[in-house]
């Protein structure tokens, strides 16, 4: 079945909107690009929550904490409580506390990524090293290849590689997180994400950097994110009355947010003002075609 256009068709949008009782709406692209609230986006959520829809925000960004979010929500004057935001970070914390607990003497993480996953495992109490730490924010030298070759700057208790979003990304950590996976550390990403929209293009996403990390270590990552399991095993554990049948994800990319939906038994809505475009959906697996689509998410204000 093809998408159905809601878009200026008031009558479509309320019998859409009538199916679902909770919409678990995706953040960049649907929302917001980077630090700009998209018009009618905070109307649409006002809105949704005036008709008795539960909201709830998942995002694949690991760049910021849940609490950041919070805070960001917050400017754009949108009250949320810190239990209905979930972030790939979040998840990846979760996932190293409670199903695979990193025990000594391995149980510290390498992060090639963003303060967001740095502040999510620290509030796991996860040890970690990597990140944002100045120490390996410099050029590589022969020296440290040479180091890595030999394993005797490797860090002993790194137990995992946790591969996001990293906007101060050099060749020293790249190389860092390679040889701990090779040497052992599970390897994990925040999300798979190719790219993230902002200012009406894209750029390289977590995605990008864990495939070259995966393609040089000769290993595939655990996913984390959308479209895999684990966000909504911690939606459910969080909101253990919800019902997916009732649930729609709304979000801007097909091969995440709507094939998250469709492999989650979720309703599944497009919105174009992120990554995918018409063109892209009209290509895309019907498998993973959304039910609808609209051009914003403020084309759901009734």
């Amino acid at each position: 079945m093809r998408p159905v256009s809601l878009s200026g068709d008031h009558i479509q949008i309320q019998a859409f909107l009538d199916r679902y009782d909770t919409f678990l709406l995706d953040c960049d692209g649907v929302i917001w690009s980077g630090e700009e609230l998209l018009p009618g986006a905070a109307e649409a959520i006002n809105s949704l929550r005036k008709q008795g829809k539960t909201v709830i925000f998942i995002t694949n960004n690991s760049t910021e904490s849940r609490a950041s979010f919070c805070r960001r929500f917050e400017k754009f004057g949108i009250p949320v409580h810190i239990d209905d935001v979930f972030t790939s970070a979040y998840i990846t914390a979760s996932y190293l506390s409670q199903d695979q607990r990193l025990a000594p003497p391995r149980d510290e993480v390498f992060i090639l990524g963003s303060e967001g996953i740095e502040n999510e495992l620290s509030a796991a109490d996860i040890k970690h090293l990597g990140g944002t730490d100045p120490a390996f924010q410099r050029d590589i030298t022969l020296e440290d290849f040479k180091d890595l070759a030999a394993t005797s700057t490797l860090s002993s208790s790194v137990g995992a590689v946790v591969v996001g979003v990293d906007l101060q990304l050099n060749y020293l950590k790249l190389c860092q997180a390679v040889t701990y996976i090779r040497n052992g550390a599970t390897f994990l990403a925040t999300n798979t994400d190719a790219t993230f929209p902002i200012f009406g293009t894209v750029f390289p996403a977590a995605g990008s950097v864990a495939a070259a990390v995966s393609r040089a270590s000769d290993t595939q990552p655990l996913l984390m994110g959308k479209p895999g399991p684990h966000m909504m095993d911690a939606i459910l554990t969080r909101h253990e009355d919800l019902d997916r049948s009732p649930t729609c994800v709304v979000g801007d990319g097909l091969d995440t947010d709507i094939k998250f939906g469709v492999e989650q038994m979720l309703g599944t809505l497009l919105v174009l003002t992120g990554v995918s475009s018409r063109q892209d959906m009209e290509c895309t697996d019907p498998k993973y075609a959304p039910e609808a689509f609209v051009e914003q998410l403020a084309d759901l204000v009734l």
